[in-house]
């Protein structure tokens, strides 16, 4: 590619890759700072109090992130604080993987490097705590640590290997890099099977994942069958250790069944359609000069994906199979489950060279569009902080997510004796805003969580329940649920309203805005002894 741009061969790319990335975190910090947490980050922090090898949902690189929790309660970004090191390191280890790889023009490596930051993941991943965050960091780094074996020196395999064990630590996907690191071997290395190294990386790999396997094992498999989907079963609330709070009589939560007979060719179809339609929207405005340069320019013209020759051969064998792999193996999963977008994002960091190979004549456009993502997403951020921006109620998750929660937990924080809700979420939230507030989740009403464990948060008894008088519920369901020995006595209803506060609120007419946000319900149970009186 230096007949593109002859002149910056010679020109050191670093202080400009430095530079970009160190604008990026400022960015990321204005934005971890302005918006407020979401309920799943919320979920995560609480874990980041309680440290453990393993939760219901998923290992526990993500809650690790949430350790700066501890800093400074209810401050979103003190607890993003591990996020923003986290995404900042993978930027870092992307840039010197690209490098290395081939794009040793400055141009070149500041386009790969921003379209690896610009992409829906790559912006989501280094401002929201995720485990796809643990993810990013240890499949980068693992594929820079490859690259180094393959060109280099065998024994960085212990490396990647201790980079594997990291990200499964983070998320169970972090597994799919096995086949990728294989093929490359065998393509470009494989007398280094006849080696000690690559099979001393994979035992590396093990022994920093073994502790999440042990426990585990200690707690029947628990995240395994979860992850697998066999932790909706509904032996859950006993599996959880709270058998002795009861699922309520009426409207108790089931798990979602699954099909009744395998789908039908159209509906395979269909499915791996759709997944690949999300594929391309997490590209976000990127997918525009990207499509365009796909596309022949003219008769006859070679298209531009034929233009390679900016990366080394072991980096093109490492990074194709680690931009196909993934996408190829949850295309295959969506055509007889459902695939959610965000599962294979990790293959971005790996088509980022590529795209910038490509996209190298149509570099203005490119990076246009990288700024039109990071406008949309900061002026999402800062609608999520002051609801001030005309959205349509459907393009109001963001507020949905975040807005009243804080003004909930005070109200429950003053609330006498102990408060459960019905949805983990919402417990999470109060106890982000609320550190010190007695509360968990009733089981049964929604999904089971970490809470039912009664680790996190704490394990509520019936007779403590009897003693204290009862017990607060939050839920946002319309009708009370019949909760066996307790008896519904009184109930607020409390609305949140875009750009106002939490109101109290009757139903009907009388409602404080035309279209809250959440209306949630506070209704205190009491023993239906004391009922009877």
């Amino acid at each position: 590619m230096s007949q593109d741009h002859p002149g910056t061969a010679t020109v050191n790319p670093w202080p400009a890759v430095l530079g970009v990335i160190a604008l990026v975190t400022l960015w990321r910090l204005v934005l971890a700072w302005l918006l407020p947490v979401t309920q799943d980050e919320a979920y995560y922090f609480d874990w980041a109090r309680s440290l453990a090898w393993g939760y219901f949902d998923h290992p526990p690189g993500v809650a690790l992130l949430g350790a700066g929790v501890w800093l400074a309660p209810a401050s979103a970004l003190a607890a993003r604080l591990g996020t923003l090191v986290a995404a900042t390191l993978t930027l870092l280890i992307l840039a010197r993987l690209y490098w290395r790889s081939g794009l040793r023009h400055r141009d070149d490596l500041l386009l790969a490097v921003a379209i690896a930051f610009a992409t829906v993941p790559g912006i989501a991943g280094g401002l929201i705590t995720t485990p796809d965050t643990v993810l990013a960091l240890g499949w980068a780094l693992a594929l820079h640590e490859a690259h180094a074996a393959l060109t280099q020196d065998r024994r960085r395999w212990l490396t990647a290997g201790l980079a594997v064990g990291a990200g499964l630590l983070g998320k169970y996907t972090m597994a799919l890099i096995g086949p990728i690191l294989l093929w490359a071997i065998l393509r470009r290395d494989p007398r280094a099977l006849r080696s000690p190294w690559p099979w001393l990386g994979g035992l590396l790999a093990l022994a920093v994942f073994l502790p999440h396997l042990l426990w585990n094992a200690d707690h029947d498999w628990l995240t395994l069958r979860f992850q697998l989907g066999h932790g909706f079963a509904a032996e859950t609330g006993a599996l959880l250790g709270a058998p002795e709070l009861p699922p309520p009589l009426d409207g108790a939560w089931t798990p979602t069944p699954g099909p009744a007979e395998p789908p039908g060719l159209a509906t395979r179809a269909g499915g791996v359609l759709a997944f690949l339609g999300t594929q391309a929207g997490l590209w976000g405005l990127l997918a525009l000069p990207l499509l365009a340069a796909l596309l022949p320019r003219r008769a006859g013209a070679p298209r531009a994906w034929g233009r390679q020759e900016g990366l080394e051969p072991a980096a093109r064998s490492l990074l194709a199979a680690a931009a196909l792999f993934p996408l190829a193996f949850f295309a295959l999963v969506a055509s007889f489950s459902d695939v959610e977008a965000n599962w294979p994002a990790m293959y971005l960091m790996a088509a980022a060279p590529f795209a910038a190979v490509v996209l190298a004549p149509l570099r203005r456009w490119a990076y246009a569009m990288a700024a039109g993502n990071l406008l949309v997403v900061s002026l999402y951020a800062f609608h999520g902080a002051t609801a001030a921006l005309p959205l349509p109620d459907s393009q109001q998750r963001v507020l949905r997510e975040t807005h009243g929660f804080a003004e909930l937990a005070a109200e429950a924080a003053r609330l006498p004796g102990p408060v459960f809700a019905d949805r983990y979420q919402t417990v999470a939230m109060l106890r982000f805003y609320q550190p010190e507030i007695r509360a968990t989740q009733w089981p049964g009403i929604n999904r089971p969580s970490e809470y039912l464990r009664g680790e996190i948060a704490p394990a509520i008894g019936l007779a403590s329940l009897r003693e204290a008088g009862g017990f607060w519920l939050i839920t946002t369901k319309e009708d009370a649920p019949r909760l066996p020995g307790f008896r519904a006595n009184t109930q607020r209803v409390l609305q949140d309203c875009p750009g106002g506060g939490l109101h109290d609120a009757a139903e009907g007419p009388s409602s404080p805005c035309a279209k809250p946000l959440h209306t949630w319900r506070l209704i205190r149970y009491i023993p239906e002894s004391m009922a009877g009186g």
